[in-house]
């Protein structure tokens, strides 16, 4: 049985990716390994550098090479930075997502119901 849809929240300090189809899910947890303290602009700083989190998007992106459609969701703009260093540096993995969404903090239960949905209403589950 293959796990051919994946759903991606991201904040600036983890991710949970969660590969799944209609009856079966598989969730992995990552951390970041910026040191960067938090994203929020402070003293005319700017959001984290990309730099400070490629390892991590790194990671998040070899969680996903296998899956076929990948919807990315998160509680603000890491989700969307995330997704512009993949157009960069992974093209082909970038163009299996199918949506960026905002959605804060959802226990894994939710996130992985708050998916399956999408994917269904866009066209069904692979």
């Amino acid at each position: 049985m293959s796990l051919n849809n994946a759903v991606v929240w991201i904040d600036h300090t983890k991710a949970q990716v969660i590969h799944f189809n209609a009856d079966a899910a598989d969730s992995e947890s990552m951390k970041t390994h910026s040191t960067h303290p938090h994203p929020h602009q402070r003293h005319g700083d700017t959001h984290a550098n990309e730099d400070d989190n490629t390892r991590f998007f790194d990671d998040i992106a070899a969680a996903l090479t296998d899956a076929q459609q990948i919807l990315v969701v998160g509680p603000a703009q890491e989700k969307t930075v995330f997704v512009s260093h993949l157009t960069a540096t992974m093209p082909a993995l970038a163009e299996k997502i199918k949506a960026v969404e905002t959605v804060d903090h959802p226990s894994n239960g939710e996130l992985l119901e708050h998916a399956r949905k999408y994917f269904v209403s866009a066209g069904g589950l692979r």
